[in-house]
């Protein structure tokens, strides 16, 4: 792998984990990924050709993120999250995109820390089913709920039968999404329309259908962003964009929900270490142990990572925190 394909991918890591194919990334975040031997024929704007690229369908924040670790070939019986001293009791949560990654990290340390969790996926039933069955083996409570976060109708199914199934709503955590690494004069419309849809529109939505559920005490809303929104990366504009509107979302509905007791807050992660990095031959590679020497903390992140901030963002802990952009990336900046 090249040094320059690295940094394609690592575009990829530093972002997060989401999908399954096009219908599943919308939920959860799966990604199916080929590699192919085709050239992108273009100079990057550093004078050097492009080479041997990995042709990836719908990326998403489910599977794939460089840093955030999720045992290859594990089950349910993955990194046994930490209790994180039962913060979420009581609490009810909804994580889109959880049937991999970090979303699926997630999910699994908000039960630990007390929360019943409702594992969102688009089209990976067999996967987000495991998630759930790793969470009730360890005595939580967790259900399995297709949905694609970009469908206005699945995503009022999606809250509707969260409620139903737990009798109140306390926390959304929007973390399917999607994005394709490629030149910018080679995004084709239905890669751009599918970013944006799953990326923005989903976010949109669900934070809409979020408000008519939360109780009068208020609750929260964590927005999976990315690095990728401050950086400049090469083959990552489109992707970049939808990451600066949701860092933009975060902030104005803060301050426009503030008075409800709502907070909402955006935890951008750095490369996370998941299947889909395995599976694209990542892991042992020289971009690998590039990024490894430019991170402070010396290592790629794991899903508990950042899983481990977002129970402190969904707890009481956090009811004077909203409108924040928290990056958790082992201290790597570009």
């Amino acid at each position: 792998m090249s040094i320059m394909h690295g940094h394609y991918l690592i575009a990829w890591l530093c972002g997060l984990y989401r999908p399954e194919t096009p219908d599943e990334a919308g939920a959860t975040g799966l990604w199916r990924i080929q590699r192919v031997s085709r050239r992108f024929g273009r100079k990057t704007s550093v004078g050097r050709r492009l080479p041997e690229r990995l042709a990836l369908t719908d990326i998403s924040r489910t599977g794939m993120s460089i840093m955030g670790r999720r045992t290859v070939g594990s089950s349910e019986d993955e990194t046994v999250p930490r209790a994180s001293a039962r913060r979420l009791e009581g609490k009810v949560a909804l994580v889109t995109g959880a049937s991999k990654g970090i979303g699926a990290g997630i999910a699994r340390e908000f039960a630990a820390a007390g929360a019943s969790v409702v594992v969102n996926y688009a089209a990976g039933a067999g996967d987000a089913e495991r998630v759930v069955r790793g969470i009730r083996n360890r005595g939580g409570s967790a259900v399995a709920v297709q949905g694609d976060v970009s469908d206005a109708a699945d995503v009022e199914r999606l809250l509707t039968e969260t409620v139903a199934e737990y009798g109140r709503f306390d926390v959304l955590v929007n973390n399917a999404g999607v994005y394709f690494p490629e030149p910018f004069e080679s995004a084709t419309p239905e890669q751009i329309d599918r970013q944006l849809s799953v990326n923005i529109l989903g976010p949109i939505l669900t934070a809409q259908e979020a408000l008519k559920h939360f109780g009068p005490e208020g609750g929260a809303i964590i927005n999976i962003g990315s690095l990728d929104s401050a950086r400049a990366v090469p083959g990552m504009a489109v992707y970049a964009a939808t990451e600066g509107a949701v860092d933009a979302l975060t902030r104005v509905l803060a301050a426009e929900l503030g008075s409800r007791g709502i907070t909402v807050n955006t935890l951008a992660p750095g490369g996370v270490e998941t299947e889909g990095i395995h599976a694209a031959g990542f892991i042992g590679s020289a971009a690998e142990a590039e990024m490894v020497q430019r991170t402070p903390l010396g290592r790629l992140g794991r899903p508990e990572d950042l899983a481990r901030v977002a129970v402190f963002f969904a707890s009481d802990d956090a009811r004077w925190v909203t409108g924040e952009r928290l990056t958790a990336s082992g201290g790597l900046r570009s």
